[in-house]
């Protein structure tokens, strides 16, 4: 299957898991295009479509709570930011992406998650 293809099936089955949880694709189509391009070539080389802004670990458990879309995995997280850490997926109410911080005020990442420093 060719990139642009693939893209179009991961938004669409993407679209199907972040709408109930609240979610959906940014408003920024350039920045849509080119996360889900790198989604394509992640899952290219892992087998895996994990998000491209977490690194991957090589440690399974880990890794599985970066497959993207991996919002169940950091909802507390991600409900107090309003988007997920890439920035592909916003609370259905955001209108403005570029206006809501990278990580909630008064708050830090929770011990053990993705993006923290830890193991």
């Amino acid at each position: 299957m060719d990139t642009e293809s693939r893209k179009k099936t991961l938004q669409y089955f993407f679209e199907k898991v972040v709408g109930p949880l609240g979610f959906k694709f940014t408003p920024d189509a350039d920045l849509k295009d080119f996360l889900l391009e790198q989604e394509v070539t992640l899952e290219a080389k892992h087998g895996i479509p994990f998000c491209p802004c977490q690194p991957i670990r090589n440690d399974r458990a880990r890794d599985m709570k970066i497959v993207c879309p991996c919002i169940p995995f950091h909802r507390q997280h991600f409900d107090q930011m309003k988007r997920c850490w890439c920035g592909l997926f916003v609370h259905i109410d955001v209108v403005d992406p570029d206006s809501l911080p990278q990580f909630p005020p008064h708050s830090s990442i929770p011990e053990g998650s993705a993006g923290s420093s830890d193991g």
